[in-house]
């Protein structure tokens, strides 16, 4: 009988024991580094950019572009999600120029709104969601529509910015400007997804 009445509660605690709440991983901290990072908003536009690039692989993750490694000297050898990476990072580093990562800014007279300064009328030209004033400042529907348009520059062009009017410098200033592109392309290479 005495041992029944030891083994009981050591039944228990055994029991008991594998109903512990295991810890969930921090998926933010799995994210790839973004220049954006700091926002309360970084975890959703990560993802959104992301999923939107995956989406584009053929133009993008699936492509070496000419001028790559001024950007992400390793995206050759890079796995798919570390050349995703790499698309999701430029655009958080262009956004630091364009919107200073504001989902809200709208330049241009009004012409250009969010984080990555689009139009309504570049949103319908590539078939986005988002194409009002109002969806366009939605920072994830904003970020999701500019890879649209990321991916139609650098698939036609086959570079990340060439002279500054290729590529992504098509629709963004801030590769047009030698000392930004130089900016944003040392802020891409160090990050881990580039090296």
């Amino acid at each position: 009988m005495r041992i029944k009445t030891l083994a009981a509660p050591a039944f228990m605690a055994l029991a008991l024991s594998a109903c512990t709440p295991v810890a969930m991983p921090d998926l933010a901290a799995m994210m790839p580094a973004m220049r954006w990072d700091h926002r309360p908003e970084a975890s959703d536009w990560t993802q959104a950019t992301l999923t939107a690039v995956a989406a584009r692989d053929d133009a993008l993750a699936g492509q070496i572009p000419a001028d790559i490694a001024t950007f992400c000297p390793n995206y050759a050898k890079a796995s798919l999600p570390e050349r995703r990476a790499f698309w999701a990072g430029l655009l958080s580093a262009v956004a630091k120029y364009e919107s200073s990562w504001n989902p809200a800014a709208s330049g241009g007279g009004g012409r250009y709104l969010g984080i990555m300064q689009l139009s309504p009328r570049t949103a319908a030209q590539h078939g986005c969601d988002a194409q009002s004033a109002a969806a366009l400042k939605d920072g994830a529907a904003n970020l999701q529509c500019s890879v649209k348009v990321m991916a139609h520059a650098v698939g036609t062009d086959g570079v990340v910015a060439g002279n500054g009017r290729q590529g992504v410098g098509r629709d963004w200033m801030p590769l047009r400007k030698a000392k930004e592109r130089a900016e944003i392309a040392a802020w891409t290479s160090s990050q881990s997804y580039c090296r």
